[in-house]
């Protein structure tokens, strides 16, 4: 059952990829196919059993992930101070944009629980 679990995951993610080389959307694949997963879990009312337990599973290495990241941010220290000050402020307004974004999708989703409720 991990396998089917597994297998939609990446799916998702090839899809994503396809649909993104395919269009030359300037979005990277594994975003399109996270919304595409997005889409499903909605459709379908939630994440199976196996879904589930292969995503907790990799949640369990996330931080591994972290690793090639930080080292490409150690690569990239020049090109960082190059662009300190755009960086100092992009920082702080995309967090909070996505924090306001974040905050009215939430409202939406609670709003619509509770019209479906009455």
């Amino acid at each position: 059952m991990l396998i089917r679990g597994l297998l939609i995951l990446l799916l998702c993610q090839l899809a994503g990829t396809v649909i993104a080389t395919a269009t030359y959307l300037p979005v990277p694949g594994p975003v399109l196919g996270l919304v595409m997963l997005l889409a499903y879990l909605l459709k379908t009312g939630g994440p199976s059993a196996h879904l589930r337990d292969v995503s907790q599973g990799l949640l369990k290495y996330l931080g591994l992930l972290f690793v090639p990241a930080g080292v490409g941010v150690v690569n990239e220290l020049p090109v960082l101070r190059q662009n300190a000050l755009a960086i100092a402020i992009a920082i702080p307004v995309s967090t909070l944009l996505g924090l306001v974004v974040t905050g009215m999708l939430m409202q939406w989703f609670v709003n619509r629980a509770a019209a479906a409720d009455a």
